[in-house]
C-alpha cells in the first residue's frame, strides 16, 4: 500500500476522518491541515488501517477525540457554573468574640 493511500481504512474510520475534518473546518483550520489533523486522530484512535487476520480487532481508544473537543475553542471544554472553590475566600472576616 503506497503511504497516504486510504484503500485499507473501513468506511467507519473514512466517515470519521470525514466527520473530524469537517469541524476542523468549522474552526478555521486550512483545508489540508483539517485532513492531515482527521486522519491523526483515526489512526490513534484505531490503531490505522483494517488489519486482516482472525483475533485482530481492538477497541477504540476514544481518548484522542475528547481531547481535541476539550482544547477546541474558549469555551468549548467547559461545563459553566462558577470556577471550585470561588465561593469562599481564605483568610476573610473572622467572628469577634
Amino acid at each position: 500500500m503506497a503511504r497516504g493511500s486510504k484503500k485499507k481504512y473501513t468506511g467507519k474510520q473514512k466517515r470519521q476522518a470525514e466527520h473530524i475534518e469537517e469541524g476542523y473546518k468549522e474552526r478555521g483550520v486550512s483545508e489540508d491541515e483539517a485532513e492531515r489533523r482527521a486522519w491523526a486522530t483515526v489512526n490513534k484512535s484505531s490503531g490505522g488501517g483494517k488489519k486482516s487476520g482472525s483475533g485482530r480487532g481492538k477497541k477504540t481508544n476514544k481518548g484522542p477525540s475528547k481531547k481535541g473537543g476539550k482544547k477546541g475553542g474558549k469555551k468549548s471544554g467547559t461545563k459553566g457554573g462558577r470556577k471550585k472553590g470561588a465561593g469562599r475566600k481564605k483568610g476573610g472576616r473572622k467572628k469577634k468574640s
